[in-house]
């Protein structure tokens, strides 16, 4: 059975009520689930345009808005619920920045048609989120969901620019790697594109982007946004020659719907023209035990 993937390439929308952004959202799924997508992606972060729901004095503070973020968090929870359950579809939300202890985490929560069946916690956080909007590192938990059609996990915009998790994760059993991002800028973008080929040329599985579009002026933490969505693969035999799947223009409102044959990822795992999957735990098990020298040589005139 090959997944059909939906990757919303999202505008952030300025909001009037919890039953607008609700019925919103219902759009949304009712038009990825009709093109027969059974795993929906939302971007990261597209959940602050809840924040158009509160007075002026606290959606244009990044602190207030988060605080008050948390009492509606229940609710945004229950309309994700509710929309896989109702669509038959699995959906990893929008990351919403909910509050552990003392501290705010980046999470991605996943419901499937049985309600909330786990959540993905950001592990690397960017400048900005740590040293001006106060978001932190979660315990590193990782999380492989398993569904019906295979394996999957989740690494949020800056994580995919490192290869831990997928690391991680594709030894766990996950042949796809979907990857919500939130970026201002063509530079931010590209980080995150280019870290999602490496992953899938380095461990052989498929990464899936999904972001954020558009202008919000009235958000001073999601005010300009710039992406685009793509689905990447290692360029090996049954695959793209390129590593590319798919891929919208950026700044393209909508879903990207994509069918993957995951038998393909077996394929280039057992017998690719190359082993990057195997040799990269070769290099964890075997070469980092190995003595290693470093050699200088000052080739300066």
């Amino acid at each position: 059975m090959n997944p059909i993937i939906a990757l919303a390439q999202y505008p952030i929308s300025f909001h009037t009520s919890l039953k607008a952004w609700s019925s919103h959202v219902e759009k949304w799924v009712k038009r990825a689930a009709k093109q027969s997508a059974s795993l929906l992606v939302f971007p990261e972060y597209a959940s602050m345009e809840l924040v158009s729901l509160f007075p002026v004095e606290i959606r244009t503070d990044i602190h207030e808005q988060v605080h008050h973020l948390f009492e509606i968090e229940a609710d945004f929870c229950q309309v994700f619920a509710q929309q896989a359950k109702k669509y038959h579809v699995t959906i990893v939300a929008p990351s919403f920045p909910v509050k552990s202890g003392d501290l705010i985490h980046n999470r991605a929560y996943v419901f499937s048609p049985k309600g909330l069946v786990g959540y993905q916690d950001k592990f690397f956080m960017t400048r900005f989120e740590a040293e001006e909007w106060g978001v932190h590192s979660p315990i590193k938990t990782l999380t492989v969901f398993e569904a019906d059609w295979g394996a999957f996990g989740i690494q949020t915009c800056y994580d995919i620019e490192f290869p831990l998790g997928t690391d991680l994760l594709c030894r766990a059993g996950a042949k796809l790697v979907v990857v919500p991002s939130c970026t201002e800028t063509i530079r931010g973008a590209t980080r995150v594109h280019v870290g999602a080929r490496a992953r899938a040329l380095e461990y052989q599985c498929y990464t899936a982007v999904s972001s954020i579009l558009g202008n919000a002026e009235w958000s001073p933490t999601v005010d300009i946004n710039y992406g685009f969505g793509a689905v990447y693969a290692t360029p090996d035999r049954g695959l793209p020659p390129e590593g590319i799947v798919a891929y919208t223009k950026p700044q393209k409102t909508g879903w990207l719907v994509q069918s993957l044959d995951f038998q393909l990822i077996d394929s280039v795992r057992n017998d690719g023209q190359v082993f990057n999957f195997k040799d990269s735990q070769n290099l964890e098990m075997g070469l980092r035990a190995e003595e290693i020298k470093l050699r200088v040589c000052n080739i300066s005139s």
